[in-house]
């Protein structure tokens, strides 16, 4: 059983965290529209293109297999090591070409090359997207998000109230921008680039961290008929009426510790993929470690926290106004 720990009373505290993480975020957003036009490092599962994944008899340098792709017309290409079933793949995406005789002219030239000057391969794979197929998934990808949105909001109006479904979609937009932001400087440091996996990655994060948030909020819901109830102060030893935020911060106590027990079996779960799992889909791992962080983070700490404050701001504007 986790200490009880006053929450609330240190929102400042936990929003200035939020903003540290998110606010470079945003910068590497702006920086990707800058360079790649676009708020990531699209893969070619969006701009069109292909995966060839070759296995060489003996070592190979990357950047030789680099100056072969720029020598037969592939500028740009990405040439990445990855290890797939304990032996070593070279890994090469290359542009979406509009002619397709053209493309078959191209491989077989670069096949021609790469046998001639660095020896025996064996094509493990060939993936090709186009590139109208590419624009359509993003726009798909895109709606999926802005409907998850909407559908949600709708839900915890219902099921709840508006302020409740204000807060929960804040937390939302934290979560979705904590790991965009994250992602967009990946692609500027290290090239990383996102897939259609990521999509599916956020859409995963935002039902797991809706359904934390709703957790916590129906505690408070629950509990909400106390507001008003007298109780005696642990220090002072004096009678005083419990106001939202206290039902909101016992709430948030009271569910505390599983949020976080079943957050952490996530946690280790996904940690051993990325550890172990392979190359293809460690990507997608990483966004949903980062995101199942933040969304823990958010419900905990983000969404109950807004919620007070807004009832706060909305009982002082009462105030005033029967003044």
């Amino acid at each position: 059983m986790l200490p009880k720990v006053n929450i609330v009373k240190y929102r400042p505290f936990w929003f200035g965290i939020s903003l540290l993480i998110t606010i470079p975020g945003l910068i590497g957003i702006a920086m990707c529209l800058y360079q790649f036009h676009s708020p990531l490092k699209l893969g070619i599962d969006f701009t069109g293109g292909s995966i060839l994944q070759y296995q060489f008899a003996k070592p190979v340098e990357l950047q030789k297999v680099r100056n072969i792709l720029e020598e037969t017309g592939l500028t740009g290409s990405q040439v990445q090591l990855a290890n797939i079933a304990g032996k070593d793949v070279i890994v090469m995406r290359t542009k979406a070409l509009t002619d397709e005789k053209q493309d078959e002219q191209i491989k077989k030239k670069l096949n021609e090359e790469l046998s001639n000057q660095i020896g025996e391969f064996k094509v493990l794979s060939v993936d090709k997207v186009s590139g109208v197929v590419g624009p359509e998934l993003l726009q798909n990808g895109l709606l999926a998000l802005l409907l998850t949105f909407v559908a949600m909001v709708v839900y915890i109006k219902v099921r709840f109230m508006f302020d409740y479904a204000m807060c929960a979609i804040a937390a939302l937009v934290h979560d979705v921008l904590v790991l965009v932001g994250i992602f967009a400087i990946l692609g500027l440091v290290i090239g990383t680039e996102v897939d259609s996996l990521f999509i599916s990655a956020v859409l995963t994060v935002i039902g797991f961290s809706v359904h934390d948030t709703i957790v916590v909020f129906d505690r408070i819901r629950e509990n909400s008929k106390y507001v008003g109830s007298k109780t005696i102060d642990a220090k002072s030893g004096e009678q005083q009426r419990r106001t939202f935020g206290d039902i909101a911060n016992e709430s948030i106590n009271q569910t505390l510790t599983r949020s976080i027990y079943t957050s952490l079996t996530v946690i280790i779960t996904l940690t051993a993929l990325y550890v172990l799992g392979g190359v293809t889909t460690r990507d997608f791992v990483l966004a949903m470690l980062i995101g199942i962080i933040s969304g823990t983070y958010s419900s905990i700490f983000n969404a109950s926290c807004l919620l007070v404050w807004w009832r706060e701001l909305k009982a002082n504007r009462k105030t005033r106004l029967a003044n």
